[in-house]
């Protein structure tokens, strides 16, 4: 399948689960807020406050703006304050999140536990897409000016490209993209 391009334009803030915020929906596999096998949201978060709970699901939670977040998961505290580090956590314990120095932009994976599997990425330069048998990859550029190889696509900032059955190319960044990798359990 030919890859296709996302763009972060088109892109609706929505309400966030429990009330609290905003996010933009990414992309979402088979679709519905509640019945997905896997979803990539970003979400501004601009106030300390509870996250929404989903049962049966993982999450992996990316800050790609922002100085970061004391994250409270079942009671634990895990300081995310290394930009671009992805921080994997059950979306159905308990969780609750402070700002460390003001407002962030969290890339959320989830993926329906016993399911899905996702594995996230932060890279820089030049990597080769590959989606895995039965599975689907999603490259989402952190920065301006990232070119998929072979094309006159051009991502800029929070754009993705996403593809399922087959390489999309190789996507040169001319700073950082995340990259996820979805494949069935």
């Amino acid at each position: 399948m030919s890859p296709r391009i996302l763009r972060a334009a088109d892109r609706t803030p929505v309400p966030w689960k429990n009330g609290g915020g905003f996010t933009r929906e990414v992309a979402t596999a088979p679709g519905g807020t509640d019945g997905f096998d896997w979803r990539v949201s970003l979400a501004d978060v601009t106030t300390d406050g509870p996250f929404s709970a989903f049962p049966g699901i993982d999450r992996t939670l990316t800050v790609v703006e922002g100085a970061g977040m004391d994250l409270v998961v079942g009671g634990e505290h895990h300081i995310v304050d290394e930009p671009l580090w992805p921080h994997d956590f059950p979306g159905d314990r308990p969780t609750e999140g402070f700002l460390l120095s003001g407002p962030v932009v969290n890339l959320n994976v989830m993926y329906r536990r016993g399911r899905t599997r996702a594995e996230t990425a932060v890279v820089c330069g030049t990597v080769r897409l590959m989606a895995p048998p039965g599975g689907a990859v999603l490259a989402l550029s952190l920065d301006d000016g990232a070119v998929l190889d072979g094309t006159d696509i051009r991502l800029d900032r929070h754009d993705a490209v996403f593809a399922e059955g087959g390489p999309p190319g190789v996507l040169r960044t001319m700073g950082q993209a995340v990259v996820i990798t979805f494949s069935d359990v």
